[in-house]
């Protein structure tokens, strides 16, 4: 493997909370506005450099950061710092306890969600810069490890509680070369931060924010920014693991995962000098194509009537909840097929187009972002071709809904229903553009990813 010099690296974290009370997004139909703060929200940065190319991993605790603010805040990182836009990846922890940053076609039926606060987007695109110029201006030599984590007892697939999942929970960490100091770390985990439900009135980052909580308080320090992604988690849930919906059990997941990154942290060997390798290609998806308004009319009339009647059978919890969910999407396609019949639809994928893929490589270690909320399936058939391949999704903007297989398609899962781009077809090409990147990656520079 090819060595350069000396790595530097610096970690940052700016605060992000919502200095007012606001809309706490991510279940729809419901109002939910906040009361307190239970935890802060934060845009953690990670630099890296190996002397000849340096990358910052950008993750806050939000929902999604529009395409167009990722785009703007990459933009002004590069000129403060010099790092390129396209060795700049912006993500989203994904938290449902947090505010409205961005406002999808298939919500536009759903009186109770405001549109996003202009003064919000601002502090949340401020704070990503901020925090990347934080983290660069913190850079000294450093050595890196990487090592995974089990994070197995924090959910699985929200459909089938035996179905496929990525229970391994990559693990990045950059300790000081002076004096073995923690300077950062980044853990990549697919799973839905969806512990709190509606009933939840506290801004919170959710388990991701209490696995920080845990890591500062006991392994690495108070200091030390915790750069959290969410791995490919568009069809995986805790809802099969959880024993309520409180901050209890935001604090028990947290603590389990927490305890799994300190020991793979206890087991890590480091290096001071792997080399960084960024690549990036931009693609366009295809559109869905949606039924007419009455069928989209007609399903929702039934998806209703189904939740309902679990509901009141007294079924259990899981499943009435599942089917809530594709009552919800089965809502969402019929607002969709009226907003493909007036051209919404199309204005609202062109805002996030090009959906860009993001190859940041670390030694022998690769780092993919994918736009958007994904499922698993997809990242799985990269790592069946390179092992060490980690899918972070969310990278550099949203895709106003999921890419899903062609099972979930056919089965009308509540992901399927508010999708805006073509399934599995979208899916399938980030693969391919994915798969090409890294194989071209592995040829150029002998490096086996």
């Amino acid at each position: 493997m090819p060595r350069t010099g000396q790595l530097v690296s610096g970690a940052a974290a700016v605060d992000i909370t919502p200095k007012r009370s606001c809309f706490l997004y991510g279940y729809p139909h419901i109002e939910r506005q906040s009361t307190s703060a239970h935890d802060p929200l934060l845009a953690s940065a990670l630099y890296l450099s190996d002397g000849e190319t340096s990358t910052l991993f950008i993750a806050n605790d939000v929902i999604f950061v529009p395409k167009r603010l990722a785009d703007r805040a990459r933009r002004r990182i590069e000129e403060a710092t010099g790092v390129p836009v396209a060795h700049v990846m912006v993500t989203a922890t994904h938290t449902h306890s947090g505010p409205v940053t961005v406002k999808m076609v298939s919500n536009e039926a759903d009186p109770v969600v405001p549109d996003p606060d202009p003064d919000y987007l601002q502090q949340l695109e401020d704070g990503i810069v901020a925090a990347a110029e934080c983290a660069c201006a913190e850079a000294r030599p450093a050595k890196v490890g990487l090592g995974v984590a089990d994070g197995s007892g924090l959910g699985g697939n929200r459909h089938d509680p035996k179905g496929v999942s990525i229970p391994e929970v990559p693990v990045l960490a950059v300790q000081s070369i002076k004096d073995d100091s923690y300077i950062g770390v980044m853990v990549v985990c697919s799973m839905h931060p969806t512990v709190l439900h509606e009933d939840s009135t506290v801004i919170s980052g959710d388990f991701p924010g209490l696995t920080r909580q845990y890591l500062q308080e006991k392994v690495i320090g108070e200091k030390c920014p915790v750069v959290y992604h969410m791995g490919a988690a568009g069809n995986q849930s805790p809802r099969h693991v959880t024993i309520s919906n409180t901050l209890e059990e935001t604090h028990r997941l947290g603590s389990m995962l927490g305890g799994s990154v300190a020991e793979a942290l206890s087991t890590i060997i480091y290096e001071a000098g792997l080399p960084i390798r960024c690549a990036a290609r931009s693609l366009s998806l295809p559109l869905r194509e949606l039924p007419a308004i009455a069928d989209a009319e007609a399903e929702l009339r039934q998806a209703k009537q189904r939740f309902e009647q679990l509901k009141e059978s007294g079924a259990p919890r899981t499943q009435v909840r599942s089917a809530e969910c594709d009552w919800f999407g089965a809502g969402e396609t019929a607002t969709l097929a009226r907003a493909a019949e007036s051209g919404r639809m199309v204005d609202a994928a062109e805002a996030c187009m090009p959906a860009v893929v993001q190859v940041i490589s670390v030694g022998g270690w690769s780092f993919v972002g994918w736009p958007g909320e994904v499922f698993v399936e997809f990242a799985l058939s990269i790592k069946e071709q390179f092992s060490d391949c980690h899918v972070v999704t969310l990278a550099n903007g949203d895709l106003e809904g999921y890419l899903v297989t062609e099972q979930a398609v056919k089965a009308g899962t509540y992901e399927s229903g508010n999708a805006v781009f073509r399934s599995p077809d979208s899916g399938l090409l980030l693969v391919e553009a994915t798969a090409e990147l890294l194989a071209h990656d592995q040829t150029a520079h002998g490096v086996r990813t």
